[in-house]
């Protein structure tokens, strides 16, 4: 089939490399001349594992290319797929402007009938408002060309998005429309030979779907965060809770690791959009209100560990802080909402000085805090590699959960740290192990070991605050 993606980012890449990989004829369109050169010249723009080998051999073959030209992308594909950002406004609410810009110009270039299909995350009843700007469009024209809109929202992992597009949990279609649902089918017909994983309903439950579906993935992640702190108070150890809780198959192990508080491009955004739809709707979502409060909250973490190793905030004026990990999780060199970047942030206007290492982000960190913003303040060096990373640096904190980081050399942590401490936001020791060579270590939801006597100790449960 022919195939038309907008926006040749994050999802619109995967999607089209994926469905050109099994044979369909796609070309993806972007507003970015630049992405599209280094596209065409077989330069991948962003790191997810596998995705570079597949769009240069689709290339090769053929079945995948890349334009600027929106008519080009128009002529060329009978579904035109939506995969374009939806960035939050300043109350929470997605913003629609690069969708509904897209829907007005496939209106100024549509000669056929097309399925416009929307894979970007939106909020409920965006598929009537494309609609209206398509039609609207064609008026303009005195154009009467049949067209549908459709939901089918992506359930991309970042880190994982080529194996979840190649081997889907589910493929939600939102479409009332017998011809569209057909279209899609045969589309996906390469996915969906084990068994049906298509799910069809209604274009609004459609998108409901797709954000309900990240609050409750956030929701797990901030439940456990506060069943974190409540074991560090009540001498509990969360890695055990964590395995006892996860062994219930109603609850399972997935999302339930506690850490410094999730990031990235979907789930900060998508709990505050929904929070804003449920609002704009005359409903109070306590629920989600509270996820996002806990994950603010769980973000600041780390940060108030170190301070507090300190004696306070500040005395961290000229502390050197190793940080290994700046991407919001493993396997991604996106540094959107990550939690490395609160924590620098933090650190930075407290005075001190950080050294990060990160496997795939190095190059995102640099596009974000060029060289001239690398000095003092804000003070950020970036290393090489882990160690080099620690060379000076008093303590290290960890952010992100890389497995090169799974395995360290504690005897050469110590050496190198002048305060021998390690603030561990991803849980990845066994605090008795830092311990036996000499290393303060504190995690979250566990007691923290100190490093003389490897004596566990809790730290004081804080008192609240008068007025």
């Amino acid at each position: 089939m022919k195939v038309t993606v907008f926006g040749a980012g994050y999802v619109g890449l995967v999607q089209g490399a994926v469905l050109a990989d099994v044979g369909h004829d796609v070309v993806c369109v972007d507003v970015d001349a630049a992405k599209i050169a280094a596209l065409q010249a077989g330069h991948v723009p962003i790191h997810e594992p596998g995705l570079e080998p597949l769009v240069r051999a689709n290339q090769a073959a053929g079945r995948l290319r890349f334009t600027a030209s929106a008519a080009e992308g128009v002529a060329h594909g009978e579904l035109l797929f939506l995969a374009v950002g939806t960035p939050p406004g300043e109350d929470g609410s997605a913003d629609l402007q690069h969708v509904l810009a897209v829907a007005r110009t496939i209106a100024a270039h549509m000669n056929a009938p097309r399925l416009i299909v929307n894979k970007s995350t939106v909020p409920v009843g965006t598929a009537d408002k494309v609609t209206q700007a398509v039609r609207e469009g064609l008026a303009a024209r005195g154009a009467r060309i049949a067209f549908e809109v459709v939901s089918n929202p992506e359930f991309l992992k970042e880190g994982a998005a080529v194996a979840d597009c190649l081997r889907p949990d589910r493929i939600v279609v939102g479409t009332s429309s017998a011809q569209a649902e057909q279209q899609l089918r045969a589309l996906y017909a390469p996915f969906n030979r084990n068994h049906d994983r298509m799910v069809v309903m209604d274009v609004r439950s459609a998108e409901l779907t797709k954000y309900a579906a990240n609050a409750m993935l956030a929701a797990k992640i901030s439940f456990i965060n506060e069943i974190a702190g409540l074991a560090e108070r009540l001498g509990a150890d969360i890695e055990a809770v964590r395995r006892g809780i996860g062994s219930d198959p109603r609850i399972g192990y997935h999302f339930i690791y506690p850490g410094a508080g999730y990031g990235g491009s979907c789930f900060p955004k998508d709990v505050k959009a929904l929070i804003r739809t449920a609002q704009d709707a005359g409903y109070t979502p306590h629920v989600l209100q509270a996820v996002q409060q806990r994950n603010d909250a769980q973000r600041r973490v780390l940060f108030e560990r170190i301070a507090a190793h300190y004696g306070g905030a500040d005395q961290l004026t000229g502390k050197v802080i190793a940080l290994w990990g700046l991407a919001f999780k493993p396997e991604t060199d996106d540094m959107r909402e990550a939690p490395s970047r609160a924590l620098m942030e933090w650190l930075w206007q407290a005075g001190a000085r950080v050294q990060a290492h990160d496997p795939a982000a190095m190059d995102e960190a640099r596009r974000l805090y060029p060289e001239p913003l690398r000095g003092h303040p804000p003070g950020l060096t970036l290393c090489d590699s882990p160690l080099a990373a620690l060379q000076g640096a008093d303590v290290l904190a960890i952010v992100t959960e890389w497995k090169v980081f799974r395995v360290p050399d504690f005897a050469r942590i110590a050496a190198l740290l002048k305060d021998r401490a390690v603030f561990d936001g991803r849980n990845l020791y066994e605090p008795q192990q830092a311990a036996r060579h000499g290393l303060t270590y504190v995690s979250i939801g566990r007691a923290a070991v100190r490093a003389a006597s490897g004596e566990r100790f809790r730290e004081p449960a804080r008192q609240p605050k008068e007025g």
